[in-house]
């Protein structure tokens, strides 16, 4: 069965530019990897912060929950170690452009730093329906009408701990935004996934970076932060 490259995402603390994990892989699933040399963004705040919101934001209360592992990565079909996982990169540069309010998500069982290790685990979780637990569970979703989901897509899905967290609060009357770091196959399933799960959501246009590219991916961010309306234009 042909699987996609996985994002990676260490549970440590928050650090420079974040963003995160990889789509559809030959053979399994681990997100992609930054190119060496490449400028840093600044990291999303490890705790949550009050929000802010701008009048052009329309009284909009944003929620950036995400999702990252950093450690061994897929990178143009070969491999390398991310101090930071891509996802956390792109999470960092959506931040630093709107008033938002960050969540990361902690697997309570950390995924492993070894690329085919991790393959495995999500093989198993994906095909077992899992829903692995999270150690920071977000307190409330009650004050945020706008919720950006980002994580890697791992064989052609968010990881199942994305699950985890959606199935844990109400999102009837939300807006849910999918953001996405992938090797090959882009959003993969998480507008079906999401509005699955996210009942009574309305989904909107999602953003999807290749893994490899995520740490020059700053045009193609802010403008979709201008086409859904969660950033004015300039």
């Amino acid at each position: 069965m042909a699987t996609h490259p996985l994002s990676v995402s260490r549970r440590s603390t928050l650090r420079g530019a974040a963003a995160g994990l990889s789509g559809a892989l030959l053979a399994a699933a681990t997100a992609a990897c930054t190119p060496q040399g490449t400028p840093e963004m600044p990291s999303p705040n490890s705790t949550p912060s009050p929000i802010t919101t701008g009048p052009d934001h329309g009284g909009q209360r944003i929620l950036l929950a995400y999702f990252s592992r950093a450690g061994e990565n897929y990178y143009y079909g070969g491999r390398t170690n991310l101090e930071i996982g891509n996802t956390e990169v792109l999470a960092g540069m959506i931040s630093t452009l709107i008033p938002c309010q960050v969540h990361r998500i902690e697997a309570a069982d950390p995924y492993p730093d070894s690329y085919d290790a991790t393959v495995a685990r999500n093989s198993r979780e994906q095909n077992e329906n899992a829903r692995p637990a999270i150690l920071n569970p977000l307190a409330s979703m009650e004050q945020y009408n706008t919720v950006i989901l980002a994580s890697g897509i791992w064989n052609v899905r968010a990881p199942m701990i994305m699950t985890t967290f959606t199935e844990s609060y109400d999102f009837a009357g939300r807006t849910v935004y999918p953001v996405t770091t992938h090797a090959m196959s882009g959003l993969g399933n998480t507008a079906r996934d999401y509005g699955q799960s996210c009942q009574g959501a309305t989904i909107g246009e999602g953003l999807a970076v290749k893994g490899e590219e995520v740490r020059n991916a700053g045009a193609d961010v802010e403008s979709w932060l201008q086409r859904t309306g969660l950033l004015a234009p300039r």
